[in-house]
């Protein structure tokens, strides 16, 4: 259900933004407040001279399906009209290489899901910014730079086979939900039984969003 995300943006990201451990995190901007880092992710940011900003949210992109159920998701519960989305593809280093390479050309799947984005709502500006680099490193460092306002990441289903052992892309999300200088959001799609999703952040944990 692609609609009914549009207008609940707000309340559910005031649930998972943890509006109660506002004050004490690093994670928001001490000067302007806790309800201004509200409004900006909420889409009603207002600049010095009053007039109305635009919240930029990432999405991490992949092959993988999660990546791609999570893309689609800040597209239609958390990006509103005249938002910008970007889509970063990040590109494993080569081996003996010292400094990671930006590449402008996008590869086809930062074209092709970027195109997809545009296709389902036009009224959301779609960017893709594909990097060559380390993946924690290079999110942290482009949430930073681009002054994202929310960041959002796929999450995999945990093995049961590895209850005791972290997988690799487990680690990335939450180094990302602990130390991304926004909020961070890592979802996952819900089968088909249960549907919805199960949203992550630093302060909720498998919020289940039927939506």
């Amino acid at each position: 259900m692609v609609g009914s995300g549009y207008d609940m943006s707000g309340s559910f990201l005031r649930q998972l933004s943890g509006k109660d451990s506002l004050n004490s995190s690093k994670r928001w901007n001490r000067k302007k407040g806790p309800e201004s880092s509200l409004r900006q992710m909420e889409g009603v940011n207002v600049g010095e001279k009053g007039m109305l900003l635009r919240k930029r949210v990432i999405a991490v992109i992949d092959q993988s399906s999660s990546a791609k159920h999570a893309m689609m998701w800040a597209l239609t519960h958390v990006a509103n009209k005249g938002d910008l989305l970007t889509l970063l593809q990040i590109i494993p280093p080569h081996k003996g290489q010292q400094k990671p390479l930006y590449t402008e050309s996008s590869p086809h799947l930062a074209n092709s899901l970027g195109s997809l984005c545009k296709a389902c709502r036009p009224e959301v500006e779609v960017e893709a910014l594909v990097i060559q680099g380390p993946k924690v490193g290079t999110v942290l460092s482009q949430v930073k730079k681009l002054e994202a306002s929310v960041l959002v990441l796929g999450q995999k289903k945990p093995s049961p086979f590895n209850c005791l052992i972290r997988s690799k892309s487990e680690e990335f999300v939450e180094q990302c939900v602990n130390h991304a200088e926004c909020l961070t959001m890592a979802v996952r799609k819900q089968t088909e039984g249960l549907g919805g999703y199960l949203i992550s952040t630093q302060w909720q944990k498998n919020f289940w969003l039927l939506a």
